[in-house]
């Protein structure tokens, strides 16, 4: 394994790893054998929750991993009402014992709670001081910065903006997700204070992701000024790549679907009906290349060229990090 010079890194000491990198959990992408690859070169990963149909898949997900390595690894849940699962997500998670949990939406107070009490981390998405404030005041180990360069549903504010703040209205360390694919930009959002990365669209094109051939091809196509906000996925601007079949459908919500999202009665179920509705769509997206396909990325994968392996990718990272 190759080793990587960090001075004191506190991520590092944190979930003892050699190199601070997450490769993140991405919807219907990530796996256990990209986890595995990010152990086996230094860094760790995680795999969200959903993307385990059953609980008892999530289990053995989760076991798979850990027979085969000592290395940590996460799992992100969406503690949301739109996940009626994620109770039961958390408490297989505390009694597998992974090394930390990642929140997104939501609140994190029971998730913070029941996994500190299994000695487990919980680092929670924000996208503001405010709510980073609330999960601080809620015992997180630590804020996942997701800024306006992030793949998915992405944040408002630019790294450059987004960790110095969180910095200074902040106690606990921030993790910046967002826009990082080499590692001159890895170093400068470190450089702002941040004590690692969460990496996620840059890995989609990895021998290591299970998605369909032309998923990957398409990271390696597209580059940044390819990628567009859509609302038609949750209802929530989202980050995907603009085919010519999103520019055929659009990418906002009609007139009677905006006002039923925003419609007092009707909105809870309207939002559950639109993320289940997307959700699908990503999920035969994914697996299945058509005309019709919806892809998820961010803008790194204007660094994209090639599908490459997930030690490849890393390795890369480390050079060009070490070399500045």
């Amino acid at each position: 394994m190759e080793k990587i010079q960090v001075r004191r890194n506190l991520l590092c000491e944190m979930i003892n790893i050699q190199f601070p990198l997450i490769v993140a959990p991405m919807f219907l992408v990530s796996n256990e054998k990209m986890v595995l690859a990010a152990i086996e070169s230094g860094a760790t990963g995680a795999i969200p929750a959903l993307n385990y149909r059953t609980l008892h898949d999530l289990r053995m997900g989760i076991r798979k991993i850990k027979s085969s390595t000592k290395g940590p690894f996460g799992i992100n849940l969406i503690v949301y009402k739109s996940n009626p699962k994620w109770e039961a997500q958390l408490r297989i998670c505390c009694e597998e014992k992974v090394a930390f949990i990642i929140t997104s939406l939501g609140s994190p107070a029971k998730a913070i709670q029941e996994a500190h009490r299994s000695g487990i981390l919980v680092f929670c998405d924000v996208t503001d001081v405010k709510y980073a404030r609330k999960v601080e005041a809620l015992g997180a180990d630590a804020l996942i910065a997701v800024n306006c360069n992030a793949g998915g549903h992405a944040g408002s504010m630019p790294p450059e903006v987004l960790i110095p703040e969180l910095r200074s209205q902040c106690r606990i360390p921030v993790i910046s997700a967002g826009g990082v694919a080499t590692g001159i930009s890895m170093k400068e959002v470190m450089a702002l204070g941040a004590i690692g990365v969460s990496v996620g669209s840059i890995f989609i094109a990895s021998h290591e992701s299970g998605v369909a051939d032309e998923y990957k091809q398409a990271c390696v196509k597209y580059g940044a000024k390819d990628i567009v906000f859509t609302e038609k996925l949750s209802g929530t601007p989202c980050t995907v790549i603009n085919t010519p079949y999103l520019s055929e459908i659009g990418t906002k919500l009609t007139r009677f679907e905006r006002w039923l999202h925003q419609n007092r009665w009707a909105k809870k179920w309207v939002k559950m009906a639109l993320y289940l509705r997307g959700m699908g769509k990503l999920r035969k997206a994914a697996f299945s290349g058509t005309y019709q396909s919806v892809w998820c990325a961010g803008p790194s994968i204007e660094h994209v060229h090639c599908i490459r392996s997930i030690e490849k990718i890393i390795s890369e990272l480390k050079t060009d990090f070490n070399a500045l």
